[in-house]
């Protein structure tokens, strides 16, 4: 007899259905419409309330040096923020004194390469993506974020909420004037 440890065991890393699939890229893609339109009401509800949203600085370093620069969270990060913090993040930009933020950012952001992987919690799940975020502001003033996340989505009920994300931005140097965008 197999026990549920082992069956736990099993689950984790096994890619999911392709209607599973589907589902959370389709969560995906309507994040990304929602932070376009700056709809954030409606994305800060597919957060979960125990999400930790990552975000860490990289820096260029030699093979040789294995310093843990993604998982480890004391170090420098561009996001390391709990709900509450992201909502206050959120609610900074209803306060009509977001100088970076008026005029308004022009936001575009696009998802892919979405593979989705079951966890050991039956209803969490383990979805892997590449983003591109493009944003625009004023005449002159445009970003390109390009980068990997590795997010935990759980279901409740018949949708997701975002558990866990780490983004890894590939840039060398981050040029931007402001970091006012999710990705």
């Amino acid at each position: 007899m197999t026990d549920t440890a082992t069956l736990e065991r099993t689950r984790q890393g096994t890619a999911a259905s392709l209607e599973l699939t589907h589902a959370l890229a389709q969560t995906l893609y309507r994040e990304a419409r929602l932070l376009d339109t700056e709809n954030y009401a409606d994305w800060a509800e597919m957060l979960a309330e125990d999400l930790h949203y990552h975000m860490p600085g990289i820096e260029t370093r030699y093979r040789r040096d294995k310093t843990d620069q993604v998982t480890d969270l004391t170090r420098m990060a561009y996001y390391n923020d709990s709900k509450p913090e992201i909502l206050k993040r959120l609610s900074r930009l209803e306060t009509g004194t977001a100088w970076s933020e008026d005029p308004a950012t022009r936001y575009t952001h696009i998802i892919t390469n979405v593979e989705v992987e079951l966890t050991e919690n039956a209803d969490e799940f383990r979805v892997y993506s590449n983003f591109y975020a493009y944003r625009n502001r004023n005449e002159r003033d445009e970003d390109s974020l390009i980068g990997n996340r590795i997010d935990i989505w759980r279901q409740v009920g018949n949708s997701f909420q975002l558990v866990k994300r780490r983004a890894i931005l590939k840039h060398n140097v981050l040029l931007s004037k402001n970091l006012n965008i999710y990705v």
